[in-house]
């Protein structure tokens, strides 16, 4: 592996870690509120679907730019999945009186880190492909 090569990981991994947890800080960290509705009294939150979804976008975006500019898939699914997860985690850890933020941190590790796993798998095939009209 040439010197330029290893800057691109290195720097794409650590870029990634630092967007991913941004992501969360930015779409979803600053609220904690919960809402109820007037009229049935259910309550829902603290997130909104349009903060979900935007934060999902965002993380899918991260992804692949990361992978475009010539890093690794795994190295982008792990750097994203353990960056995206700790963010929660601090988050979670301050605001949580009861402990049970573990076991979400523990649900959020597993489910990111399938589904960025299936990414880089997705990635790795149309990369492969790629190479293989070449």
């Amino acid at each position: 592996m040439r010197f330029g090569s290893v800057l691109v990981q290195v720097g794409g991994t650590v870029g990634v870690a630092v967007l991913a947890a941004l992501s969360w800080f930015g779409w979803m960290g600053w609220d904690g509120q919960y809402q109820t509705d007037p009229v049935s009294g259910v309550e829902s939150g603290p997130y909104a679907a349009w903060q979900v979804a935007g934060c999902a976008v965002t993380l899918l975006a991260v992804f692949a730019g990361a992978v475009a500019a010539g890093v690794r898939p795994l190295f982008v699914s792990v750097a994203l999945t353990v960056a995206f997860t700790a963010a929660w985690t601090v988050t979670a850890a301050a605001r949580d009186t009861t402990g049970l933020f573990a076991v979400g941190a523990v649900f959020l590790f597993v489910g990111l880190g399938v589904a960025t796993l299936v990414a880089s798998l997705i990635a790795i095939a149309i990369r492969d492909r790629r190479l293989a009209r070449r």
